[in-house]
């Protein structure tokens, strides 16, 4: 019988800690230097994308852009590797509501200077994310402790509709010239309805945007693709 139970532990064990698996893309996402690389390059690319439109439409246009706010403006890898480190499986986003509350997230690299150069330009913000609506106070006040930009119940736009439906919201009042995101259903509603192999053709399909009107950030702690196959060598190993 205690072997049988002690067993049973070890396979509960395996099984819970199967979280450290997450521990090399977190590495990377938090850590590494090639990350905040990309990030302020991103956002750098973002500035003269928008610098051009402004330019295109004129200072007085009626210009909008909207960003996504978890791995795209906060970085909330603290909480990650905390949930990593106590083999809890952070997917399973059971602990992102005290985050929202309590939890202190980092700016992103290059992510204010970016949004505090479209306010001075009198280009509207709205901060579209799939955080609680519950939270919204809490989320309010995180980004207000940061002094980002244009930050009220208007500009928040928490989970709720669809993030399509709220993009409409805004396509509806302003002229949308620019999305910011780590995910691709930041973008577009049809990535949110496709698999993985759908998403890779409608990223070719709209190859032209990356980079233009659609700026995506490095996210390697999550995504729609964390749980698909590798391809590998299929020759036999050796080592010399």
């Amino acid at each position: 019988m205690t072997s049988l139970m002690g067993g049973q532990v070890l396979a509960e064990e395996d099984a819970v800690c199967a979280q450290q698996a997450y521990s090399m893309g977190l590495r990377y996402q938090q850590q590494s230097a090639e990350a905040e690389a990309l990030q302020r390059q991103s956002f750098a690319l973002a500035t003269y994308r928008l610098k051009e439109q402004i330019e295109e439409h004129g200072e007085d246009a009626d210009l909008a852009i909207i960003t996504d706010l978890d791995e795209t403006v906060l970085d909330n890898s603290a909480l990650l590797a905390r949930d990593m480190a106590e083999c809890h499986d952070y997917t399973r986003w059971d602990t992102w509501k005290h985050w929202e509350r309590e939890g202190d997230p980092r700016l992103i690299p290059g992510a204010k200077a970016f949004l505090d150069y479209a306010d001075e330009h009198g280009v509207a913000i709205f901060y579209l994310s799939d955080r609680y609506q519950e939270n919204e106070a809490d989320t309010i006040a995180t980004l207000e402790a940061l002094d980002l930009p244009q930050v009220s119940e208007d500009s928040v736009m928490l989970l709720g509709p669809p993030k399509a439906e709220r993009r409409a919201k805004v396509v509806d009042e302003h002229t949308l010239v620019m999305q910011l995101g780590d995910s691709l259903h930041d973008f577009d509603g049809a990535f949110a309805d496709a698999d993985l192999a759908g998403q890779h053709a409608l990223v070719k399909e709209n190859a032209e945007r990356f980079g233009q009107d659609w700026i995506v950030l490095p996210n390697a702690a999550y995504g729609d693709w964390s749980d698909a196959e590798l391809t590998a060598w299929g020759v036999p190993l050796e080592t010399e």
